[in-house]
């Protein structure tokens, strides 16, 4: 339902003023901020209206009105501007994120620890899905006389290791032998691919050479299967403790959820085009009723690698929060990107 251009700023300046104080927003305050030259009686009825059609509720007969969960979808789709972070802001989620520019994990590890703190939310990410992940090369580490180290590097920048034991004397020249002949095979080939049976052939394919091979090949194996499974990753789950319009029941529900990684993967799976925006009941699930979940995604190589999410209260300050969502997302891609490419 599309409302008037005054409707629009009424309702964007109550939703605005409930997220920045936390109290409900008057007819008065209206019309000394905003609109000195409408009366406060029209504002009261516009106000009236909006809460008719169920954009905004009114909390105590004598008190303003706050916006409902209709009122905050309307606002985040037609009426909320687009945020442009400070440079204090970018130049720090920058400066965190290449601290932990070594894997993919600690980048994500790193980009929801610095979205919580300058969000105020929790965060979560998962790690780039092994789906269509292919072996960008496999290299072997000596760390004794019989044992080594395969170490998977995937094309999402997933790194694996494994470690196996042979029943010879490993030596430098073996490991060369391991390297090119895997290598040669393997490179390329997409991670679902490597199964037992695919292990067994060739096996039997390096003839002689076979019989040195078994525990490196099932090492590669094993590496192959964790570098399928996506991880997830959370932080600030303390900040919910600390969100004054949250009861206590519904701060313990919200941790509950974040304790189950499966729940978490359910809703990370929706998989947005774009940013999407669940607002309480939007998202599903009875436990998060009272919450917000704002969902982006990264890159790697122009291709959606894994997702990004904030998880918080429906007052949640949305337009900072998408701001500072997307912003991590792109650092957090483009850093894994690079990781790929070196």
């Amino acid at each position: 339902m599309d409302l008037t251009q005054r409707k629009e700023q009424v309702l964007k300046a109550v939703v605005e003023g409930y997220i920045a104080s936390g109290e409900p927003v008057g007819s008065k305050t209206l019309q000394n901020d905003l609109f000195s030259d409408v009366s406060s009686a029209t504002i009261r009825n516009d106000m009236a209206d909006l809460t008719v059609k169920g954009y905004l509720s009114q909390p105590h007969t004598s008190a303003g009105r706050v916006p409902s969960q209709r009122g905050y979808r309307y606002y985040v789709e037609r009426l909320m501007s687009r945020n442009k972070l400070s440079p204090r802001i970018t130049e720090y989620i920058e400066e965190k994120l290449i601290q932990s520019a070594d894997t993919p994990e600690n980048i994500l590890k790193k980009s929801t620890q610095v979205l919580s703190e300058v969000t105020g939310v929790a965060s979560i990410a998962s790690t780039p899905s092994g789906e269509r992940a292919r072996v960008h090369k496999v290299r072997f580490v000596q760390t004794g006389r019989q044992t080594a180290m395969a170490v998977l590097i995937c094309s999402t920048g997933m790194v694996k290791t494994k470690l196996f034991r042979c029943d010879f004397v490993i030596t430098s020249e073996a490991l060369n032998i391991f390297d090119k002949a895997l290598n040669s095979l393997l490179s390329g080939m997409e991670l679902a691919r490597i199964t037992q049976p695919f292990i067994q052939t060739v096996a039997a394919s390096f003839g002689e050479m076979a019989l040195y091979m078994p525990s490196v090949l099932i090492a590669v194996m094993e590496a192959s299967k964790e570098a399928l499974k996506s991880e997830i990753t959370v932080s600030g789950q303390t900040n919910i403790l600390s969100l004054p319009d949250i009861s206590v029941n519904a701060a313990a529900q919200m941790l509950r959820f974040l304790s189950s990684k499966r729940e978490i993967a359910s809703l990370l799976c929706e998989k947005p085009n774009g940013t999407a925006v669940y607002i309480g009941e939007e998202t599903g699930r009875q436990e998060l009723y009272q919450s917000s979940v704002i969902i982006t995604h990264y890159e790697i190589s122009g291709q959606t690698a894994g997702e990004i999410a904030l998880l918080g209260s429906v007052r949640m300050d949305y337009k900072n929060c998408i701001g500072c969502l997307e912003y991590t997302a792109d650092v957090a891609g483009q850093l894994i990107e690079q990781l790929v490419a070196s």
